[in-house]
């Protein structure tokens, strides 16, 4: 049987269609949205601004938030226009380019912060091959090596959603294109592509949470032997990077790490990491980060203190 794709857009029915939820989520998100520019261009020019851009942990932090700005970037402007708008309509090259900068992006943001625990692994269990081991040519490779997993993720993802014929109906139950949702649309058996789905989504996330399994279980064993001072200290150093984790992977494999299908619950859980995350990761590395908390002094009180002279 022979499917002819004939939906040019699609409707994304958004968190609410209540009027009264749809302008306090707006206003709520156009918040969220300002603090995640807000905040991560702090880190960003706080960092390359300082001294701090020379060590492994903050050029790879650096990337880290500019993947947020970029992630949440792909989602929150059309969620929040939409969220004014009577019917949030989405033309279909444009819902497919939203799915593959939101799986490129968020793949980016998943290797990185991978990338990150082994670099904590590295600190904590070899600190007298640190140097060596995360020298700046290394973390230029790792980086890229990010960008091109991430593209190559995305890039089935949205493969696989492409060669999938659309006869309607035509809505989206989600506030932005993502692949589950649209298999539920298509006209046709999507058993075999879904399996594919979940397992290019699913081979990615156990390779990276394996990683981050090993290298904080070396970290432990590791310093079980510390005196107490500098157990505390360590473990002080991974705190923030673990909330950062937490926040963003437990959502993403509640999600994505499971037979296609789609639960109400999903739409919480996808604020978790498209915007909550996004919002919380400065918070966390600047409020728990004694070196953050110098270099913004430094950056930003001097630069201050040197216009308020001129």
């Amino acid at each position: 049987k022979i499917y002819i794709n004939n939906v040019t857009e699609f409707i994304l029915l958004g968190l609410s269609q209540n009027k009264k939820i749809k302008s306090l989520c707006c206003l709520l998100l156009l918040f969220c949205y300002i603090a995640i520019w807000m905040g991560n261009l702090l880190i960003i020019i706080s960092i390359t601004c300082s001294e701090l851009i020379g060590q492994p942990m903050y050029f790879l932090l650096n990337y880290l938030a500019l993947s947020d700005l970029c992630y949440t970037s792909t989602v929150t402007p059309k969620l929040v226009t939409g969220l004014l708008e009577e019917r949030n309509m989405i033309s279909y090259i444009s819902c497919m380019a939203q799915l593959f900068a939101m799986h490129f992006f968020g793949g980016i943001e998943v290797f990185i912060l991978t990338v990150m625990a082994y670099d904590h692994y590295v600190a904590i269990c070899k600190p007298l091959h640190y140097t060596v081991i995360m020298s700046r040519r290394r973390c230029y490779v790792l980086v890229f090596a990010c960008c091109t997993g991430a593209f190559l993720h995305s890039f089935m993802q949205c493969l696989l959603t492409i060669s999938l014929p659309f006869c309607g109906p035509n809505e989206i139950d989600h506030y932005f294109c993502d692949v589950y949702p649209l298999l539920k649309l298509a006209c046709t058996d999507t058993y075999s592509v879904g399996i594919l789905v979940v397992a290019n989504l699913g081979t990615m996330g156990l390779v990276n949470f394996v990683v981050f399994m090993l290298s904080f279980f070396f970290i432990l064993y590791t310093i079980r032997v510390y005196p107490a001072e500098s157990r505390s200290k360590a473990l002080s150093t991974c705190s923030s990077y673990v909330t950062v984790v937490v926040l963003f992977f437990v959502p993403v494999l509640f999600i994505y790490i499971r037979p296609v299908s789609i639960f109400p619950e999903d739409k919480v859980f996808a604020l978790f990491y498209t915007i909550i995350a996004p919002m919380f990761n400065p918070l966390v590395y600047t409020l728990r980060n004694m070196e953050m908390k110098k270099a913004l002094r430094k950056v930003w009180c001097q630069n201050t203190f040197l216009i308020g002279r001129q």
